[in-house]
């Protein structure tokens, strides 16, 4: 064991893909990304160029290559989870990759869900019924877009597509696999009533492996591109949510990893695959023996750059600092000000794609500073709720490490301790996902004995913990929360109903990177 073996994580998000090289001490050695657009056609779609995906891939594996003095013993993956990919029988995408964000299928995961099969399915697949996934999605296309939908040779997600091209090998990993809802997670194999559904055969899906499953070498042509030998292994590696909590050292059962983006997420790892009777949590494989069940939600960062544009528009567009003073001047609780941060519908723990954001308590009093500390304070709950429904599948919070932009924020970092009522541990600048494909990585090829090293390579920067007097206040504010969201779903559905007779809504802002 030991030695100083590099082996690269590269991690293809949403907005752009970022190769790292890690030793097997954890030291990052080198790293490049590279951005490409999400494109909304139409309402609701979201949607990018596979190609332009590949090519990132590729730029910035060979940028890492150039700057390292080591050979690389390997490159292991990471993907943002849900993507969808139609291809022909040559491998040549018929439709571009559909994303997460993607909401065209809402109709069709609305009926899905509220069928007598709907709960039944989400907890045999571990994937909510939500728009966000590949199956409603690819129901969406076999209603709406039918000849388009015969044509498929191969359905696939946007790793098993780079894959394809990098190695020549048409396979999705366990993880990726989780989270389509076309899995059976309690035997890791295709689900039979799912397929039904989505009108498609397991001959149209890619071969099921484990995240660790190790591809021999690079086609003639990436490893021309790449700049690497063509025996190089690419490790197949898993999506990005579970890889996260492998980056934070979130990896023995009761420690849960935090990150809020531009979106949110909450999930613990466990040793077996469950979903909660409520369906309120997912549940993604990492490797076999290791879980996460969780839930992510829409509306993390974008809220505050929300708040700017609409509230604040005179700070310009990086006024994130100001923001955030702003909100300190206003109490905890807001005065009174309930804020549901549901700006671009919503995802756990209620997996609907109908609710919209609302403000609630409003009075004469009230200033720039409360609504905008409660948009912050309703993020926050938000997580609170998810963290709520992992407690709920039966599992233990022993620990809360938390990532992402958000945690430049002193403001932001206390909120979050005091809302979940737990202390959180902030870990030095690791980068969660590329860091976690790195190590799993490793332990695919034999360079460390366990991904459980994670925990002692993860160093923790600080911790915050709750104010006594703030949680009290947050805790008497979350049943308000939650029940504002059932009460409100007449409204929303109201809404609508009615929106085709009523003058558009504005289109949404392009999320600042």
């Amino acid at each position: 064991m030991g030695g100083t073996a590099v082996v690269v994580g590269v991690d293809i998000g949403t907005t752009s893909t970022k190769a790292v090289a890690y030793d097997t001490g954890g030291r990052q050695l080198a790293a490049h990304s590279i951005g490409y657009p999400l494109d909304e056609p139409h309402p609701g779609y979201a949607e990018q160029n596979p190609q332009l995906i590949f090519d990132a891939v590729v730029g910035s594996v060979r940028a890492v290559v150039e700057q390292l003095h080591e050979p690389v013993a390997g490159l292991s993956f990471s993907t943002a989870m849900h993507s969808l990919i139609g291809l022909d029988p040559d491998g040549i995408p018929l439709t571009p990759s559909v994303t997460w964000a993607d909401s065209r299928a809402s109709a069709q995961a609305e009926r899905l869900r509220a069928a007598p099969s709907g709960l039944a399915l989400h907890r045999r697949t571990g994937t909510p019924v939500h728009p966000m996934a590949p199956l409603p999605k690819l129901l969406w296309y076999a209603e709406q877009e039918p000849k388009l939908h015969e044509q498929v040779a191969h359905w696939v997600g946007i790793k098993d597509y780079v894959l394809l091209r990098l190695a020549e090998a048409l396979v999705t990993d366990h993880s990726v696999a989780s989270a389509t809802g076309l899995m059976d997670i309690h035997h890791l194999a295709w689900d039979a009533e799912a397929l039904a559904i989505a009108g498609i055969t397991e001959e149209q899906l890619p071969q099921l492996v484990p995240t660790t499953h190790v591809l021999p070498g690079l086609a003639a042509e990436a490893a021309r591109a790449t700049g690497l030998p063509a025996d190089t292994p690419l490790v197949v590696g898993a999506g990005d949510g579970p890889l996260a909590n492998l980056g934070l050292g979130a990896v023995h059962p009761g420690e849960v990893a935090c990150s809020i983006g531009t979106s949110g997420a909450m999930r613990v790892m466990v040793e077996r695959p469950s979903v909660d009777p409520l369906g309120g949590v997912f549940c993604y494989a990492l490797t076999e023996q290791r879980w996460v069940v969780g839930g992510a939600i829409n509306n993390g960062g974008i809220v505050l750059q929300w708040a700017g544009e609409a509230l604040a528009p005179e700070l310009g567009e990086h006024a994130e600092e100001e923001l955030l003073n702003l909100a300190a001047q206003a109490p905890v609780g807001s005065g009174g000000l309930i804020m549901l941060p549901y700006l671009l519908s919503e995802r756990a723990p209620h997996w609907s794609a109908l609710p919209r954001g609302a403000y609630v308590g409003i009075t004469h009093g009230h200033r720039r500073e409360h609504l905008v500390r409660a948009a912050l304070e309703g993020v926050c709950q938000q997580l609170a709720l998810v963290l709520a429904s992992v407690r709920a599948a039966g599992n233990e919070v022993r620990e809360v490490r938390a990532s992402g932009g958000f945690a430049r924020s002193p403001l932001w970092r206390q909120i979050l301790a005091d809302a979940l009522g737990m202390p959180v541990r902030f870990p030095a600048g690791h980068e969660g996902s590329s860091f976690g494909a790195a190590l799993l990585g490793m332990q695919a090829l034999g360079l460390i004995e366990s991904i459980d090293v994670a925990a002692d390579l993860v160093k923790i920067d600080e911790t915050v913990r709750p104010d006594p007097a703030a949680a009290a206040t947050y805790a008497t504010l979350l049943p308000l929360f939650s029940e504002l969201y059932d009460a409100l779903v007449p409204t929303f559905a109201s809404l609508r109903r009615l929106a085709p007779s009523l003058p558009p809504e504005p289109p949404p802002t392009a999320p600042h990177q």
